[in-house]
């Protein structure tokens, strides 16, 4: 009989422990998806509300959601240091390379912000509403859900150096690109399935200008870049000037989240060098483009793992940080 009871006991613990506990901090405390469930249970739900009305809004925006969190979590890690704007002795990443004239969708973050603080005042950090913005943004363009752990909390900081120099760019070498993911905890499985989040958004003509007429220093175009794809962002994307001209990551299907834009780069139809890269300079990263190109489900499954563990990267928890009331400022 005793026997019996802690069997029972047993399968109730795992029945109602949490999916996924992750990163316990010096801080304590852990990253878990039931993390709002009593104290914000419809956390969740106005995010998802207020994304979705965003993105049907406009299209692009959920592209720069989900890249939102990723140029946060690069530097410093997940903690919402991206949203702060300058203030006294803090100097905001938003003016930094990778993010100046670039990153957006400030101003969704500031509406779920806002409702939240009215369903549940200091209870939702500004980092989980970028994670969850992120998934709900994947999702409402055809993509993969996922669990997603929470329980982040906000930094007091920000640090422009690091998202100068933290962030992969456009125009890095492979060898780079993958060091700045190994130096996050992440692998090249990571780094070719997270590129997969290209399959949605836009780029600027500033970009990858200098595939089309000067990649190597020569004044010639990359050769690893299809001559008439080439011609048609010619069109658009001159040598001089257009340089806020956009253009679409993945020109098949640019607003549904799918796996066209592995069959792209085997087709040598990546618009930024950084995707065709994926292709021409390492034989695992194309093998893995292949295996994505050929199974949008088995591309699914590893950028929804993928994307937890680039939402794990040294989140501040337990007493660490804070939950800010304003996303743009510290309390």
């Amino acid at each position: 009989m005793a026997k019996s009871i802690n069997l029972f006991m047993f399968f109730t613990l795992l029945t109602f422990a949490p999916l996924c506990f992750c990163h316990n901090t010096n801080g304590g405390g852990y990253l878990y998806p039931q993390f709002y469930d009593q104290s914000c249970p419809k956390a969740q739900e106005i995010v998802k509300s207020i994304v979705a009305k965003a993105v049907a809004k406009e299209a692009r925006m959920a592209a720069s959601l989900v890249r939102l969190h990723f140029h946060d979590c690069f530097v410093k890690g997940c903690d919402a240091s991206i949203l702060l704007d300058t203030s006294g002795r803090l100097i905001s990443e938003k003016g930094s390379i990778p993010n100046k004239n670039s990153v957006r969708g400030f101003e969704v973050i500031d509406e779920i912000k806002s409702a939240l603080e009215k369903e549940c005042p200091q209870t939702v950090s500004c980092a989980d509403i970028m994670a969850l913005a992120a998934r709900d943004s994947t999702v409402i363009t055809g993509g993969p859900s996922w669990a997603l752990p929470l329980g982040r909390r906000d930094s007091r900081d920000a640090s422009l150096s690091g998202s100068n120099n933290n962030i992969p760019a456009p125009n890095n070498t492979f060898q780079t690109i993958l060091t700045k993911f190994k130096l996050k905890g992440l692998n090249i499985v990571d780094l070719v399935a997270l590129s997969g989040s290209h399959t949605i958004g836009n780029a600027r003509c500033t970009t990858f200008r200098q595939r089309l007429y000067n990649q190597s220093g020569n004044s010639q175009a990359d050769l690893t870049l299809d001559k008439s794809y080439a011609s048609q962002l010619r069109a658009r994307c001159p040598k001089s000037g257009g340089d806020q001209n956009l253009f679409a990551l993945d020109f098949v299907s640019p607003t549904r989240f799918d796996n066209n834009y592995f069959k792209n780069l085997l087709s040598f139809k990546g618009l930024l060098s950084s995707d065709q890269i994926l292709v021409t300079k390492n034989q695992e990263s194309m093998e893995l483009v292949k295996k994505y190109a050929s199974n949008n489900e088995i591309f699914f499954e590893q950028f929804a793992i993928s994307m937890i563990k680039m939402g794990n990267i040294s989140p501040l928890t337990g007493s660490k940080g804070e939950i800010r009331k304003n996303c743009r400022k510290m309390n």
